[in-house]
């Protein structure tokens, strides 16, 4: 962090340096000593210094006026332009928690009107004023994120979420804005409280339904699943994934790798015969409504269809371990399939790397005949020659 303020002072001219703030997430991780994901200031000097200097500005109907600029080794720089230094409060009290509030200019003098840095070793999230939340609901979701990594809301903030109904507020968000607070909490050390917060404070249901349902549903049999509904069990699967791996798409695989069990006959519980054609079915629309990306859509309509059958791994025959590695690399799963059924399943998968192999080899690879090949065979027969050579090379290389 010195370092990139060093270079903040070289590239900003001297006589800039006490009129050019850092501000918001910046001063807090610079005071925490952690890495800081962007570059955010806030200046009271003039435009054409910030023009001089490459910045380009982009216009908001809703918030202050943001100057852009792209620069190595910073990456992107925003800067707020204040009218004059007295500004600086007005604009840190527009924010959202007190340790998001404060600025530090680049010689070094900390401005904390609100007293956010008495909340950050107790990792505090206070609200900047009692409007904070109500004048952007986004900062709710924000907050959970925030919690994922240690941080918790304070009491007066905690009431204000029971005591008031947010449905309305936040049908205004659009879901893509939901959506990246929601993939930017997968990736905390903690991604299970942000669901948790969720339904805790009755948040959040016009974004994800699913979630406030799932703790209606049983999640199977009790002698399987003794933990009782499928919310519990779900989260306790992200969880044991996110200890597994960082991947935030096995993450939110595993968070919603039971999807198709809301949509089972309730004739069926607690058993949920073919949940995972159900789940793998649904995954299309749901991914759609929240605006996720086709790669993470592909891999949770995987998890879904293939994660019974990947529970069930030794049980299975040869040819269906190989059809289940090759439907595994379609849906781009193939690396975490096996941590899914750890922590669905605390089982193991001897062998898949094998079955991987075996999958990814071409007819030459298998020693498949060309002439075979080039003759009018019927595709069923000649997937059945394909997969008998499949199966025998995966004999072979399992001994």
């Amino acid at each position: 962090m010195d370092q990139i303020i060093q270079k903040l002072k070289s590239f900003f001219p001297d006589h800039l340096h006490s009129s050019i703030f850092m501000v918001g997430g910046m001063v807090r991780d610079v005071l925490l000593g952690v890495e800081c994901q962007d570059v955010d200031l806030a200046a009271a000097v003039p435009i054409s210094e910030l023009s001089a200097l490459g910045f380009r500005l982009v216009e908001s109907k809703s918030t202050p006026n943001i100057y852009f600029r792209f620069k190595e080794p910073f990456g992107k720089i925003e800067v707020t332009w204040l009218p004059a230094l007295d500004a600086l409060p007005d604009d840190l009290s527009r924010r959202d928690f007190t340790v998001n509030a404060m600025a530090m200019s680049l010689d070094g003098q900390l401005v904390d009107p609100l007293g956010g840095q008495p909340d950050l070793e107790p990792r505090i999230l206070r609200c900047c004023s009692p409007t904070s939340l109500t004048d952007d609901p986004l900062r709710i979701l924000r907050a959970f994120r925030f919690e994922c990594e240690g941080w918790h809301l304070d009491a007066e903030a905690e009431a204000l979420l029971k005591n008031q109904e947010w449905f309305a507020q936040l049908q205004g968000i659009p879901v893509e804005r939901f959506s990246q607070e929601m993939l930017k909490a997968m990736a905390k050390p903690d991604p299970s409280r942000f669901f948790r917060r969720m339904v805790e404070f009755g948040i959040g249901s016009n974004f994800l339904p699913e979630i406030f349902r799932m703790t209606e549903i049983i999640a199977g049999p009790p002698q399987h699943h003794p933990e009782g509904d499928l919310f519990t069990h779900s989260l306790e699967v992200l969880e044991r994934m996110a200890h597994l791996t960082p991947d935030t798409t096995a993450r939110f695989c595993a968070l919603f790798h039971d999807l198709g069990k809301l949509y089972t006959p309730p004739e069926l519980h607690p058993k949920h015969h073919g949940h995972d054609t159900l789940g793998a079915e649904q995954v299309p629309a749901f991914c759609k409504r929240l605006r996720l990306p086709v790669a993470l859509q592909r891999a949770l309509q995987a998890t879904n269809r293939l994660h019974n059958n990947a529970n069930r791994w030794e049980e299975l025959r040869d040819s269906t371990r190989i059809r289940l590695a090759l439907n595994a690399i379609k849906g781009g799963i193939q690396n975490f399939l096996p941590l899914q059924v750890a922590a669905d399943f605390h089982a193991t998968m001897p062998g898949w790397e094998v079955a991987l192999e075996v999958a990814r080899m071409n007819a030459a690879q298998l020693g498949i005949d060309p002439v075979l090949l080039d003759k009018e065979v019927p595709p069923e027969k000649l997937q059945q020659v394909i997969m008998q050579h499949r199966v025998a090379e995966f004999r072979k290389l399992s001994l």
